[in-house]
């Protein structure tokens, strides 16, 4: 049907007959499962698409499939194994098959990197699209809150939560963001926001570093030798493009979170999962406690690997009328977004730039994920502000990704910025699918 228009001269748009595909924690009201990975959840198909399947559907994109992801989105066990599924079992990084593809986000992430699809969608609640878009060595755009709607997304958290695309470029992830904008009744951080503009192509621009003030962010180097020639090439990179390169930037002091960030995601998950599983009338499960039930009677397929102690964590949470909830948002929100605003404000800056993460680590189901620590998602996810990761170098092979933030609905700047890094390095590298690294 979507040929027969085109053949016709009725073309909907820029993603008219592109193949996407979709994180598995994302609705469709077709026959294709939506699980976030838990067998909890197979076998009763979600009753109708999400707000931003309905906007993909709308603009002409051919939906492939869902992809892999961590269980939960990542949020079920301290001891899990990125891109680990009780349903899809392990992804694998294209670039070395032993290493591992990040998460949550982890099946977007690899098939955009291997040309299974020409575009995907992950979703973040704190570097789910944008370390699986580092360490697979593509583009990953983390929207600001409530660019796109979340109705029909599996939840971790209400404060936090986006989806967001990622592509082998720049203007490939670009094309997908504008389409899916618009404001959603049943999504409160949609509404008044900032969401007139629906083609974001417009701001790809090569020339788009000249004259802008970027912010380095401190706290990144010093974890991988390697990784800080890289970031040091990147700023070479930027300056020699015409940017102003100012160092020494930080976003929040040390310590400064406490272990507020945790906590408002314990409470929303709660809250958000049991509110979800409302709307999947044929799941196994009904709430987040009868998950914990579901995991234990099933713990060979579930549980052999990792246990659940994150799920259990939240269901011992009160409601969100709860002072230690109401105190932790407040705090956590303060300190990101006013990190963020202050640092773009005192240094006059357009950007904050930081190493998204460090190279691949080996996957190990025995013992979890070890990913060396270096990581700069946290100050975009907690103030839920925008952030762009595109692809800088690579470590014996392994792709690294720098991540491009900054204040709220401030894509278009962003955007901008990426684009003339991406066209001025041309970083990325094809993965070769090797069974381990010829180190």
């Amino acid at each position: 049907g979507l040929d027969l228009e085109r053949e016709k001269g009725q073309r909907r748009g820029p993603l008219h007959g592109i193949p996407v595909l979709i994180k598995d924690n994302i609705d469709t009201g077709d026959k294709m499962m939506t699980s976030a990975g838990s067998l909890a959840l197979m076998d009763a198909p979600a009753p109708k698409d999400a707000f931003i399947v309905s906007k993909l559907r709308e603009a002409g994109a051919v939906l492939l499939g869902k992809t892999n992801l961590s269980e939960w989105a990542n949020f079920r066990s301290f001891r899990s194994s990125s891109g680990w599924s009780g349903r899809g079992g392990q992804t694998r990084n294209p670039y070395a098959l032993d290493r591992n593809p990040c998460g949550s986000s982890a099946g977007s992430g690899v098939a955009v990197s291997a040309n299974l699809c020409t575009l995907a969608i992950g979703t973040e609640t704190n570097g789910s699209i944008v370390c699986p878009s580092s360490v697979n060595g593509i583009v990953g755009i983390k929207p600001t809150v409530g660019l796109w709607s979340r109705t029909g997304i599996i939840p971790i958290s209400a404060t936090q939560d986006t989806a967001g695309p990622m592509g082998r470029t720049v203007e490939d992830a670009v094309t997908l963001l504008g389409p899916l904008v618009g404001a959603d009744p049943n999504d409160p951080a949609t509404i008044g926001g900032k969401l007139e503009v629906t083609d974001y192509r417009q701001f790809l621009d090569s020339e788009g570093l000249k004259g802008r003030r970027i912010g380095v962010l401190r706290s990144v180097f010093g974890y991988h030798e390697a990784t800080d020639r890289i970031f040091t090439n990147v700023l070479k990179i930027m300056k020699a493009e015409g940017a102003t390169i100012i160092k020494d930037i930080e976003v929040s002091e040390p310590g400064t979170y406490g272990n507020s960030g945790y906590q408002v995601l314990l409470y929303e998950f709660k809250h958000g999962l049991n509110e979800y599983l409302k709307t999947r009338p044929g799941a196994k499960v009904k709430s987040l406690e009868e998950l914990i039930e579901f995991n234990k009677k099933h713990k060979k397929s579930e549980m052999a690997f990792f246990q659940q102690e994150i799920l259990e964590q939240a269901q011992a949470k009160g409601d969100l009328n709860e002072p230690e909830y109401q105190q932790a948002l407040k705090r956590s929100l303060s300190v990101s977004q006013n990190g963020i605003d202050n640092a773009l404000a005192n240094g006059n800056l357009d950007a904050i730039v930081g190493v998204t993460r460090g190279p691949a680590w080996l996957t190990d189901l025995v013992n979890g994920d070890h990913g060396g620590g270096i990581s700069s998602s946290t100050p975009a996810a907690r103030s839920g502000y925008p952030g762009i990761t595109v692809p800088a170098g690579h470590v014996h092979g392994l792709p690294v990704g720098v991540s491009i933030f900054g204040g709220k609905y401030q894509e278009p700047k962003l955007i901008a910025i990426a684009y003339a890094f991406e066209q001025a390095s041309k970083a990325r590298r094809v993965p070769g699918l090797l069974p381990t690294l010829p180190l």
